[in-house]
């Protein structure tokens, strides 16, 4: 019989990974916590029309790379293939929005039809960070000085660079399209063939075209910082001051632009030469006009999303991730002979005692020095060592595994106290 498998794209995380995963989300929380941004959790499967309707229907994300199908009542859902749109729509049915500012983030799996390659995947996770209600250049400045005190506390603040632009108003958006396209129309046949599609669905993706013949011809073409509206300029200039003035370095990109119809103003992206192709690890901007765009009232709105599966990679190739994360269990209870119930005792006990110690318990039987080659293996501290003679005495032996200190005997009472050391480091991993 054929075996199944995983759909390609579509990765399973593995005790050794999920390791690595719990510590870069600790990360994440962490920081997003310090900057004092709350959780929101939506569904991961929505009405179809929310995302034609945000995202656009000429962009590539719906023509071509969307999870979609017709549910039992016959209606058109899909698998989320980004999170603003669902956080903006959540927002919106629940009231969190009108006369309200919010500072929002969210977590979790996100769908697209892609082909698979490194750091890219049809089934992948990211971090999104949304704020509401705020339209001044400071929020601009407070989301990228976020994303800098993250890429510093990883570690990473020596392989990422910070790329900005402005997209400007709708208005100075069409009159720049138009320029573009009269002038690309005129030299088609020097494009290569995804910009000869996207220049009459979507010509400003072709200025972030990775052909060096595209990019070569427009450095001759129109320029998007020459059509910008005096107000979207002055946002700019003020949001430049701004990360000057918090130390926050960047370079102006001018042919940067996102892919997703619904941004404005102020677009931005996280970038490394580290993972090959993939550069961006983090990406967002402003989409003032999406609110209103979904059925709500007009809204200010700037946000983000990091790519976790970048980001692992990033801090795995940079050698950042701390030691220990391999490890399993804190404590090692060894129970050799005819002691389970004991050992069992034992073990409530000390779990009671320190919530935050991992504690894991040998079962299956098996010597002591079978037993003790698993305590090793765990990656534990301490080996506590439960043979007939002390359970006998109400004792229990101590085997420091990753220090050079003599095996000590214990009163099974002192343990707790003896452990306390190893339960409060679990606890700072755990934070």
């Amino acid at each position: 019989m054929k075996k199944i498998q995983a759909i390609r794209g579509m990765n399973d995380l593995l005790p050794a990974d999920t390791a690595i995963w719990q510590y870069m989300e600790a990360c994440v929380k962490r920081a997003l916590a310090g900057f004092g941004y709350s959780e929101i959790r939506f569904p991961i499967m929505e009405q179809t029309d929310l995302f034609k309707r945000s995202i656009g229907e000429v962009t590539d994300i719906v023509e071509k790379e969307m999870y979609t199908f017709e549910d039992r009542n016959g209606e058109s859902v899909t698998l989320r293939p980004e999170g603003t749109a669902s956080c903006v729509r959540a927002c919106e049915e629940h009231g969190l929005l009108y006369n309200q500012t919010q500072r929002l983030w969210y977590m979790g799996p996100m769908f697209r039809y892609e082909r698979p390659q490194k750091g890219r995947y049809r089934q992948f996770h990211q971090v999104g960070i949304e704020t509401f209600g705020l339209e001044g250049p400071d929020i601009d400045a407070e989301l990228l000085l976020l994303g800098y005190h993250l890429f510093r506390q990883l570690g990473l603040d020596h392989c990422v660079s910070l790329q900005i632009n402005s997209l400007g108003s709708d208005a100075a958006r069409a009159a720049f399209r138009e320029a573009l396209v009269k002038y690309l129309s005129a030299h088609e046949a020097q494009l290569d063939e995804d910009s000869k599609r996207r220049l009459h669905t979507n010509p400003l993706r072709i200025l972030d075209s990775k052909s060096p013949d595209t990019q070569a011809l427009l450095d001759g073409g129109p320029s998007l910082a020459d059509y910008l509206d005096e107000s979207s300029h002055e946002h700019f200039t003020r949001l430049t001051q701004l990360l000057d003035a918090a130390g926050v370095p960047y370079s102006v990109n001018p042919r940067l632009v996102r892919g997703l119809d619904y941004y404005s103003r102020t677009a931005f992206e996280w970038v490394t030469d580290r993972l090959g192709a993939q550069s961006a690890v983090c990406a967002g901007g402003r989409y003032d006009n999406l609110v209103a765009q979904l059925g709500g009232r007009p809204t200010p709105a700037v946000g983000f999303a990091i790519g976790l599966e970048r980001l692992v990679l990033l801090v795995q190739s940079e050698g950042r991730l701390p030691e220990g994360l391999d490890a399993s269990v804190d404590v090692y209870l060894a129970a050799v002979g005819d002691v389970q119930a004991e050992a069992l005792k034992l073990a409530a006990s000390l779990r009671e005692q320190l919530p935050q110690l991992r504690l894991g318990m040998h079962c299956g039987g098996g010597s002591f020095k079978s037993q003790l080659k698993k305590a090793d293996k765990s990656g534990a501290q301490v080996a506590l060592i439960l043979g007939e003679d002390e359970a006998a005495e109400g004792k229990v032996a101590v085997k420091y595994l990753r220090e050079d200190r003599p095996q000590q005997s214990l009163n099974q009472n002192d343990v707790a106290q003896l452990l306390t050391s190893v339960a409060s480091g679990a606890q700072q991993e755990a934070k």
